[in-house]
């Protein structure tokens, strides 16, 4: 099986792609890949050191209001699908798929062109520009939220949810709870703003850094290495409480989420995808700078089943921050309700799902 694979600029369509390509690997042996993404998004990092092939093109993404720098956009989408053609044709996949970012466009539209199957996988509510433009012109688009099937073609469309929930499957908690030194008799609530941190949550965690000591559960907060030097100043200002871990980054999070009870956190669809894997209960603080503000409506079809609390970065304070982890973990069946609505919501067989419609469209194909 030869399959390319697109998808750039974030973490968020760089790792499903990863999963993705884990799974066609656990099926396929001999099957292979080639990558194509840009110099400076992340997939130029993660990608080769992964041992897989990876070449580029030169992309950049449409402005909302008219600009100069779309034209000049028109012209690197042009050129990007010439060398898309090319590389295509050089490697003579039986499928294409594109899982987000600017350099989906020229490469999938390209594919489209050279009627290779294509396919789109969609991981917000909400999709951007780049997938609402291909959906014209590829053969399936696979969903992870439901709220996303109406911004595209009914007839091509399938609910997969994200390959990165099939991560979390083989997590293994005692390690997790190892590698942080947790006290495994209390319970556990991880408070995460992301690789670089979130300052709202910094500021809240920081208010009530007092209070933490006096709760019946113990804290671990991953400040994103920007944040970590000055969230220590303020916790060494305070009497030291074995509460509280800090830490500025965590490599094994799906293993240190299997190990958690409770997750404070942004709501990008990676991390909603492994924590209804888990059936982890959330309370998400919805990023508000990103596009369509697709994270708050990610975080809202989680509460509107049960599985989260939302509350907006403007809201946020510590007080209320305690008042809603004391709510899920001391409110008689609020924490089991939640965990249980979670599990609803998974998809941890995603990846073989995904892994299912390129195969379905080859065989159509």
């Amino acid at each position: 099986m030869r399959v390319l694979v697109s998808g750039g600029g974030t973490g968020g369509h760089i790792y499903p792609a990863m999963s993705l390509i884990k799974e066609i690997k656990r099926k396929h042996t001999d099957a292979e890949i080639l990558y194509i993404g840009t110099e400076r998004g992340l997939e130029a990092d993660i990608v080769p050191r992964e041992g897989i092939p990876f070449e580029t093109i030169h992309i950049s993404g449409f402005k909302r209001k008219l600009s100069i720098e779309n034209l000049k956009t028109i012209t690197r989408f042009i050129t990007g699908t010439k060398r898309a053609k090319k590389l295509i044709k050089q490697f003579k996949p039986d499928v294409v798929i594109g899982t987000g970012g600017y350099v989906c466009g020229p490469v999938v539209y390209a594919a489209a062109k050279l009627k290779i199957p294509t396919v789109i996988h969609e991981q917000n509510s909400v999709p951007g520009l780049t997938n609402k433009f291909l959906s014209r012109y590829v053969d399936r688009i696979a969903i992870c939220f439901n709220e996303a099937k109406s911004f595209f073609p009914e007839k091509k469309v399938v609910f997969t949810g994200n390959p990165r929930a099939s991560d979390v499957l083989n997590i293994d908690r005692k390690a997790g709870r190892m590698s942080l030194g947790l006290d495994v008799n209390k319970r556990t609530v991880l408070i995460v703003g992301g690789s670089r941190g979130a300052r709202p949550i910094n500021e809240a965690f920081n208010s009530v850094l007092d209070k933490w000591a006096k709760q019946n559960y113990q804290v671990v907060y991953v400040t994103g290495a920007v944040h970590y030097d000055a969230v220590m100043e303020k916790v060494k200002e305070v009497e030291q409480s074995p509460n509280i871990i800090v830490k500025p980054f965590i490599h094994n999070m799906p293993d240190v989420l299997g190990a958690v009870d409770l997750i404070v956190a942004r709501a990008g669809a990676t991390t909603l995808a492994e924590i209804t894997a888990l059936g982890l209960p959330s309370i998400l603080i919805p990023s508000p700078y990103v596009t369509n503000n697709h994270q708050e409506k990610n975080a809202y079809s989680l509460k509107t089943n049960g599985a989260a609390i939302v509350r907006k970065e403007q809201e946020m304070s510590g007080q209320m921050l305690l008042d809603d982890i004391d709510r899920v973990f001391n409110v008689n069946g609020s924490w089991q309700t939640m965990h249980e609505a979670a599990l609803k919501l998974g998809v941890p067989q995603a990846a073989e799902n995904v892994y299912q419609v390129l195969v379905d469209v080859v065989q159509k194909g």
